[in-house]
């Protein structure tokens, strides 16, 4: 976490100066250049505001989404344009703007970056290095990116121990093995389930683990930083990379990365059809869990308020609060190092709340459905009278109540390219234009840190 004497540096202070002044000269052209034609005002204005947002995002984005943004933004662009010039105004006022647009986006960008203290207090260069770095891979993960990108040969190049699952392999065994024979750093290229099993061997002995993004999703790579698609340039993690210590989570003594859920989706992930056809899975599960016949799942719990909640459709619980757009994995965590579990419940009485909650979670406001909590705590108490189903990172699995879910503060000790320290979703969110960046920009001008995220 950032020290509370941390201060943004003078270069910071003045990009937050110039995004903030350069924002407003973008307003007063549009106004003055328009005239008195409202509806042009309002026009432009929508126009420019998209373009800002879409700049920010095909600067600080990869893949799809960049490219999207940059298809938006020019739409933007040229709508903006033609809204301009259908107002009269001159060529030059139209030119102002969109140059006071662009800088205020290079400067909120410059002056919302985590600090250097803050990369300071969260990174530290690795000390001595190491003397048998070993990298174990699950094949099948991801459809089979250890061979696809051959890792193995990558690992020869690069001085790493690879070792390569068969079936039948215990992955626990086999790190255990190779610390046993000397291993000081190791590394997992699998699924976020792989990783945590092998986050539980690295905090046993107290080593480094690097994290290679050769799962499906690769959630936990994404909220370290790390690029989810050069899956290769991830074992610069090895060889050239930055220490930090994170935390962790664990419930009932299991130790999670992500998040463990109960209810609706710990019943879907339970069926053996779903990792193969996990829409249809979901289509033919729900109406057994809402319909008028279904049973009410015993999950008994107390709320942030003290309130005792005896049943609930889903709980999810996760190692650091998630920015939570829908249940479907586009969730992130700005930080990884808060010491707490991010928590969140919903009860769903009905097929029309159902519909509603589901409506909700299609536009990425899950969290306004009436019968959603949602909180942060040390710890938590799951209490049932019966074994619980529950997904652990993705894993299926039933566990004896009482559920005990605990965070572990700084308990992982992880390795990372350098690059990752500032590609972590903390370090890229900017919500342009919004009332709470004009704040951060504000605070950051007058010589202290943003809002921390989460």
């Amino acid at each position: 976490m950032v020290a509370e004497h941390a201060r943004p540096s003078a270069g910071r202070r003045f990009g937050a100066v110039v995004s903030l002044l350069t924002l407003a000269f973008a307003v007063v052209v549009v106004i003055v250049g328009v005239g008195q034609h409202l509806a042009y005002v309002i026009a432009t204005m929508f126009c420019l505001a998209i373009l800002a947002v879409a700049g920010w995002y095909v600067v600080s984005r990869t893949g799809m989404i960049r490219f999207l943004s940059a298809v938006i933004g020019a739409a933007a662009l040229v709508a903006a344009i033609v809204v301009f010039f259908a107002s009269d105004a001159r060529w030059w006022r139209v030119l102002a703007a969109f140059v006071a647009v662009a800088v205020s986006v290079a400067g909120a960008r410059y002056a919302l970056r985590p600090s250097a203290a803050t990369a300071s207090d969260l990174a530290r260069v690795a000390g001595s290095p190491s003397t048998r770095p070993v990298l174990l891979m699950n094949p099948k993960s991801g459809g089979g990116k250890v061979e696809r990108f051959h890792l193995v040969d990558e690992c020869k190049r690069r001085g790493i121990e690879p070792i390569v699952l068969r079936p039948g392999d215990d992955l626990l065994q086999l790190a255990e093995e190779a610390v046993t024979s000397g291993a000081d750093v190791v590394g997992m290229a699998g699924g976020d389930g792989s990783q945590a099993l092998l986050a539980t061997v690295a905090v046993k002995h107290g080593i480094p683990l690097v994290v290679i993004p050769a799962g499906t999703r690769n959630h936990f790579a994404l909220d370290l930083g790390v690029d989810r698609e050069d899956v290769v340039g991830a074992l610069d993690g090895f060889t050239d990379g930055v220490e930090s210590s994170i935390d962790l989570a664990t419930v009932n003594g299991r130790v999670f990365v992500n998040n463990a859920s109960t209810g609706i989706y710990a019943k879907i992930v339970q069926s053996p059809e779903y990792r193969d056809a996990k829409l249809q899975t979901a289509a033919d599960t729900l109406p057994q869990m809402l319909g008028p016949d279904a049973q009410p799942f015993d999950l008994r719990f107390t709320g942030p308020d003290g309130t005792q909640h005896e049943s609930a459709h889903l709980v999810l619980v996760s190692n650091n609060p998630y920015e939570l757009q829908d249940l479907a994995g586009a969730g992130t965590r700005a930080r990884l190092d808060l010491g707490v579990l991010g928590i969140l419940a919903a009860r769903i009485a009905n097929a029309r709340e159902w519909q509603e909650f589901l409506a909700l979670e299609a536009i990425g406001k899950v969290s306004r459905f009436h019968g959603w909590i949602e909180w942060q705590a040390p710890t938590f108490e799951i209490r049932s009278f019966a074994p619980v189903e529950i997904g652990v990172d993705g894993e299926a699995l039933k566990m004896d109540p009482p559920l005990v879910f605990e965070s572990v503060p700084h308990a992982l000790r992880v390795r990372r390219p350098v690059r990752a320290l500032t590609s972590t979703p903390g370090s890229k969110r900017i919500r342009l234009l919004t009332r709470s960046t004009v704040a951060d920009l504000g605070r950051v001008a007058a010589g202290h840190e943003a809002a921390a995220t989460g």
